[in-house]
């Protein structure tokens, strides 16, 4: 019976066991997407990515990026993890490449040990009404701190709700709540101006993810949100760091920056290392068709 080899990697961290966990399958070029499907449901991490051929012009490679329960456009430490295994399989040299995804084609830059994304194209919701927000995350009205929440997102789009520092710890997803709301998913974080740091955590019951260690897509939202709200610069280029999983015991660091213009940002990156942790291979479900 046939197999395909796989590496789990640790995204976002400097060491094993911490960060957030990453199945990456190679040699799925002739599987449908409900085998593909299949074996991230298999692994069970909050994704798994699938390296492939390009289909695009100008792509170095292309990546499918599923969540146990549904294929995901884009996604921010798939990505980074895809980048750097493929580059130390041999698939190609560290440098400047260009992933091809359901958010198009992105560039990377890969070093030994980790790689910078840079993101899709900035979006920016209207504010959004916080109780609602606070509800499902199991907060009170006094929590809430900042601007008000609203959706943005670089190639997957999140609400991002402020709140004190003392509440992120007191976050709770409740999914009955979720799904009264029709939230899928939601960033709960505080934000020190000083040190530009947030501390974030981000649930995705919609997903099949309770909560997610480590959020690439999140954090380059992150800024664009910054941005709009007017804590960071309106122009030029600013850093900052998402710090998350601390809760759930995947302690995690994110490096991001963002670029604005005119008070809107035009773009956004996030980095972080790639530990690692296990390989093997697994076999190939069967076609259900």
């Amino acid at each position: 019976m046939s197999t395909l080899a796989y590496e789990i990697v640790d995204v976002f961290t400097d060491r094993p066991f911490a960060g957030n966990p990453l199945a990456v399958v190679f040699g799925a070029e002739a599987l449908a997407t409900e085998q593909m499907q299949a074996l991230a449901l298999e692994f069970n991490l909050s994704e798994t990515v699938f390296v492939l051929p390009p289909t695009q012009v100008g792509a170095t490679y292309r990546a499918r990026i599923f969540t146990p329960v549904e294929e995901l456009p884009f996604a921010g430490h798939p990505s980074v993890g895809a980048a750097v295994v493929a580059s130390r399989r041999g698939l190609f040299g560290v440098g400047q490449v260009t992933q091809e995804c359901g958010a198009g084609v992105l560039p990377i830059e890969v070093t030994a040990t980790g790689a910078t994304l840079t993101g899709g194209g900035p979006t920016l919701g209207p504010e959004l009404d916080p109780d609602s927000l606070l509800e499902i995350v199991g907060l009170a009205a006094d929590d809430h701190a900042g601007p008000a929440p609203r959706v943005a997102g670089c190639g997957l789009e999140f609400p991002y709700l402020p709140v004190r520092p003392e509440a992120v710890a007191r976050a709770r997803m409740d999914p009955t709540a979720a799904q009264r709301y029709g939230v899928d998913h939601v960033c709960v974080f505080s934000w020190d101006a000083a040190s530009q740091t947030a501390h974030s955590r981000v649930f995705v019951p919609g997903l099949g993810v309770p909560e997610d260690p480590a959020t690439g897509s999140a954090a380059l939202g992150l800024g664009v949100w910054l941005v709009a709200s007017g804590l960071l610069p309106g122009d030029g280029t600013a850093g900052y760091t998402v710090r998350q999983g601390i809760e759930i015991n995947r302690p995690s660091s994110l490096a991001c920056t963002v670029t604005a213009a005119n008070g809107a940002a035009v773009g956004a990156t996030v980095a972080g290392q790639v530990v690692p942790v296990a390989r093997g291979e697994i076999m190939v479900p069967p076609f259900v068709g």
